[in-house]
């Protein structure tokens, strides 16, 4: 996939911001570490399009980045570490759930896990969440590299099976530092983007 042009649009919170030419959208879910900026980064081929932090939580609102003018990546807050308040994690909860379930060009939803640790049950919730709902998932493994060739299998099992992964989805095994799993990516999401 050749990205010519990638653009920050818009931060959201209210469905009246949200981008209104009904471009195909993928959103990316995560821990608040798990390395989504990263992962926009290095699938973007830009340095710092989306802003990388060391203080998990930073993602607030909906971020819409339009890619070659065809299709959006939609960053949304991260679960999990972040020091927010419960009111403001309760209005996140309420604004994520609200885009997932309500937006009709969203194809996919681009999970994160890291790759390093058993998938916490936050992930897990995540990922039951959208299959109940029905959304197609792809899931992404992060810091693929921090891991020896050998472990790779067994960590990519203890994924699997922690996050009760059903038949048709896959894993991902992904590095920002690397690029490994950039193209496998690709060709996922593009198969999403694709669907009517």
């Amino acid at each position: 996939m050749k990205v010519n042009t990638a653009e920050f649009i818009i931060s959201a919170v209210a469905s009246a911001q949200y981008p209104q030419d009904a471009l195909p959208e993928i959103a990316l879910a995560g821990r608040s570490n798990v390395g989504k900026s990263s992962f926009i980064n290095r699938m973007l081929n830009r340095k710092n399009i989306a802003r990388t932090s060391s203080r998990p939580g930073k993602t607030q609102t909906l971020n819409f980045f339009k890619i070659n003018e065809q299709f959006y990546f939609v960053d949304v807050p991260g679960y999990g570490f972040a020091r927010v308040s419960k009111t403001e994690k309760e209005k996140w909860g309420k604004m994520i759930e609200e885009y997932f379930v309500g937006r009709d060009p969203l194809r996919a939803v681009v999970q994160l896990v890291d790759l390093r640790h058993p998938p916490t049950a936050d992930d897990k919730a995540m990922y039951e969440f959208l299959k109940f709902y029905h959304i197609p998932v792809v899931i992404v493994a992060t810091k693929a590299d921090k891991i020896s060739k050998g472990q790779l299998q067994k960590h990519q099992k203890i994924v699997k099976e922690t996050l009760g992964l059903q038949s048709g989805d896959s894993i991902v095994l992904f590095s920002s530092e690397t690029g490994q799993g950039k193209d496998e990516a690709w060709k996922q999401l593009l198969a999403q983007i694709k669907r009517d």
